[in-house]
Parts: C-alpha cells; structure tokens; sequence
C-alpha cells in the first residue's frame, strides 16, 4: 500500500467497465495517488471518480485539442502530472485484403496518431513542472511481438506507438521523464467479451502460456504500477506481462479453427 502516495495520474481509456483503463485507476488510487481518468463517455468516469475519490474528463485520443486539454486540466487540477496511462485502443480482427480505407483511417487516428497526441500533450507538461519528470505508458500488444493472423493494422499501429515510446525515452530522459510500452496478451476485458464466450476459444490460446494461464487486468495493471513507482529504473522498454505467450507465440488461425471446431463437436455430442 502506498507506492504511490503523494503522486498523480492520468488514466485514459478508463470509460468501459471493469476494462483495463479502470482496473489500473482503481490500483493506482488504492496505492495513494490522485487518479484523473478520461475517455469518451462521461456516465461510467464520474462514478468511477467517485469511486475512487478522484476526478475524470472527456476525452476522445483521436482529438488533438481534447487531449491536450486534459493534460493541462490535470496539470491545473493537481498541480503537476506524475503518471499518465493511454490505455485507448481497437481490437480490429480483418484481413489485410478486405481492409478498408475507414478502417485504416480509424485504428491510425486511434493508435498512431492518438498515441502521438497523448506523448506530446503529456512529455510538454512533465517538461515544464518543477521539478520535471514523471512515467508515461501506452498499452501495446503480445501480437507485436507474438504474430496473430489478421491484425496487420492492429499490430502495425501498435508496433508504431512502441517506437515512439522509444523516442520519448531516448529524447526526454534527461528530464527524469520515463517512457515505457506494456502489452497485455489475450486478456479477458469488455473488449474481448465475445471472443471468450467462444467455445474452444480459450483452449487455444491456453497451451502457449509457459505459466499455465492467460494474463489478467490485474496483472497488467501491476506492471503499470511498478514502472510509475521510483523503484523503476526502466524506460525505452517494451514490457511483457503476460506469462511468456512471446516464447511460443500465439496459436494461428488454423489451430484456432481446430479448437473452436472440437468444441462445437463436443457440444453437439453432449
């Protein structure tokens, strides 16, 4: 308890319940901080602040002018911004050939440029405090380093938000500014609510965990902990809480097929 008393932070990506965004605010908060969460729906983020004794924002990441109004809200709310998390993404599944240009432009202004507006709306309010410095995260992706079969915008987007995570650390560290990726794999949250209700599903992915389980929230959320605490002497770094799925790599369509096929049989035959 208490890793983060006396700091902020900003969670954006925090407005679907019981999603990523929400799970890390509610840890950062118990562990002392003074949490601002934002997305884009203002029902779910006031009762979340309310739940944990913090406050919230409306914020669209595709939105230049929103973002680094909430940035600068938080500034002015708190006084300086010690911790920001973008954990705003989409979970597109299409095959590079039927792809289309909306759905490039969507998941590019999403977790391209989106990303490009929170680093640069947050490195400019962790520059200019004093004293400077603080940790930013942006939610990444296993499948950048563990390939999945149709994700190509999905994984080439987020491949991108990694490098410039890389940029920030390798241009701002000498600020005290930290800037650091974590990629959750198959995690079960509301954006993946109906792959999981899938029979057989689970049964694919479960086999290349060398420890015996697919990753949470709540995991991810501590790993986001650690790297906003002092004790982090980490940036620039891709982190991979996800009990080892980029060891054997994620199962392919072929041996998804198979799975969920076994299982419809099994159904069937019961």
């Amino acid at each position: 308890m208490g890793q983060l008393q006396g700091k902020s932070a900003v969670v954006l990506g925090a407005a679907s319940a019981g999603n990523i965004g929400q799970v890390i605010a509610r840890l950062f908060a118990s562990e002392g901080a003074k949490v601002m969460v934002a997305g884009r729906h203002e029902e779910p983020l006031a009762a979340l602040a309310i739940e944990i004794g913090g406050s919230y924002a409306l914020c669209d990441i595709t939105d230049h002018g929103q973002v680094h109004a909430m940035a600068q809200k938080a500034k002015a709310e708190f006084g300086r911004v010690d911790a920001a998390i973008n954990c705003a993404g989409w979970g597109l599944l299409s095959n590079l050939l039927e792809t289309t240009e909306e759905q490039l432009d969507q998941i590019t202004d999403l977790q391209f440029k989106g990303v490009h507006h929170f680093l640069q709306a947050f490195v400019k309010v962790m520059s200019e405090q004093e004293p400077t410095g603080g940790s930013l995260i942006s939610l990444s992706s296993a499948t950048t380093k563990a390939l999945i079969n149709n994700h190509a915008a999905y994984i080439g987007t987020k491949r991108a938000g990694e490098a410039m995570i890389e940029c920030v650390a390798n241009d701002f560290g000498h600020l005290g500014i930290k800037a650091n990726s974590v990629s959750p794999a198959f995690t079960e949250s509301p954006m993946t609510e109906g792959a999981f209700a899938t029979p057989g599903l689970v049964d694919a992915f479960l086999p290349r965990y060398p420890l015996g389980r697919l990753n949470t929230s709540d995991d991810v959320a501590h790993a986001c902990l650690w790297l906003c605490t002092d004790h982090a002497f980490v940036t620039g770094q891709n982190i991979q809480p996800n009990g080892g799925v980029t060891i054997r790599g994620n199962p392919q369509a072929k041996d998804i097929e198979a799975a969920v096929g076994a299982a419809m049989a099994k159904m069937q035959e019961g």
